[in-house]
């Protein structure tokens, strides 16, 4: 196999919003003779190879160290694909295709024979998606084979949001990585069920559920697992199953009330600081002026816009561990909106709740 084995890993960096062609040509080549290349989405960073090519997606495996039962995204750069991929593609979808495509929404349907099993982890479901990033639609554009693409990290780790995320987890291990700077979410994808009707929310992302029934004009179920519980069987989607997003330092989350979670957060720390342990705060903008507080503290954002927590979110995580910190305090966000998401991947993360 040639990642990994040799420790060579290619570096292409070009501008986000105008593909270097020719690197893209690079990039592609290597998916065309069976490797795999990182490259960017408008949520994270994807790890990419032929989806059609089993041999190809086992080194998504092998690099990650991903469970086999956990199902892949098949990313696509042209609506024709997803008829190619899924059969019994429902009437709504087909209507609200040009508003969600390209962008953050991924559709479980049923497939056909042609994407492996390895895919979608044997189950009879597929999850396809259209990113919205100029570099993700070139590179699957050029290559011409859909992609089969997770995040492009060690599995169970915070995603990554910006090229320097994916060359420190992944380098020597993937055959290139495409470095186009800082994705535009932050978090990923929103995957429905369409096999279910209503359909169900498998795993919330920056569209949140409000928003899709508006545009889809039918009612949704949220999954539990979307919510941050756990489950047991074969997951339909990615991030269902598995503790994902986990920095190294302990993650202690504490939701509910927002004075007392404050209040509740300003406790704990000072409790482990008296233990001589190397503790932050992962707060709000709002939240630390409120407090007062200038020292071991990580923005994650502001609560006025929780997109710009999401896009903060998983480097947020990742400041953790490169600060040397032992332990994170979070404060929680409302599960509306984009918050959802944003309380799924902490909950995921989490190695302790706390609900005041």
């Amino acid at each position: 196999m040639r990642n990994g084995a040799l420790g060579m890993t290619i570096i292409l960096r070009m501008d986000p919003l105008k593909p270097d062609k020719a690197k893209i040509r690079i990039a592609a080549k290597i998916i065309q003779d069976g490797g795999i290349v990182a490259f960017p989405t408008e949520t994270v960073y994807g790890l990419g190879a032929d989806a059609l090519n089993p041999e190809a997606v086992e080194k998504i495996f092998i690099a990650k160290n991903r469970p086999p039962d956990n199902p892949l995204i098949v990313h696509i750069s042209r609506k024709s694909q997803l008829f190619e991929l899924a059969k019994e593609v429902p009437d709504w979808i087909i209507e609200v295709l040009d508003q969600v495509w390209p962008g953050p929404v991924t559709f479980v349907l049923r497939k056909r024979n042609i994407v492996p099993d390895i895919v979608t982890a044997g189950l009879p479901t597929v999850a396809i998606r259209m990113p919205a990033h100029p570099v993700a639609l070139a590179l699957i554009d050029e290559a011409r084979k859909p992609l089969a693409a997770p995040s492009a990290n060690i599995s169970g780790k915070p995603s990554p949001t910006r090229g320097e995320h994916v060359i420190k987890d992944l380098s020597g291990r993937v055959d290139a990585i495409i470095d186009a700077g800082e994705t535009f979410f932050g978090v990923e994808s929103t995957v429905i069920d369409a096999t279910e009707d209503p359909p169900v929310i498998l795993r919330p992302g920056p569209i949140g559920l409000e928003e899709l029934e508006k545009i889809i004009k039918k009612k949704i179920r949220i999954h539990p697992v979307a919510l941050g519980n756990k489950m047991r069987e074969t997951p339909k989607a990615p991030g269902m199953k598995y503790r994902h997003y986990a920095p190294e330092a302990k993650l202690i989350l504490v939701e509910g009330d927002y004075d007392q979670v404050l209040e509740q957060i300003m406790k704990l720390y000072q409790t482990l600081k008296n233990e001589k342990k190397r503790v932050a705060l992962l707060l709000s903008e709002e939240s630390i002026e409120r407090l007062g507080l200038n020292q071991d503290t990580i923005v994650l954002g502001s609560r006025e816009n929780l997109y710009t927590v999401a896009k903060n979110l998983f480097k947020s995580l990742r400041s953790l561990d490169e600060k040397g910190y032992e332990i994170g305090l979070c404060e929680g966000f409302e599960l509306r909106g984009i918050g959802l998401a944003i309380m799924n991947r902490l909950r995921k993360a989490a190695t302790k709740i706390i609900h005041v």
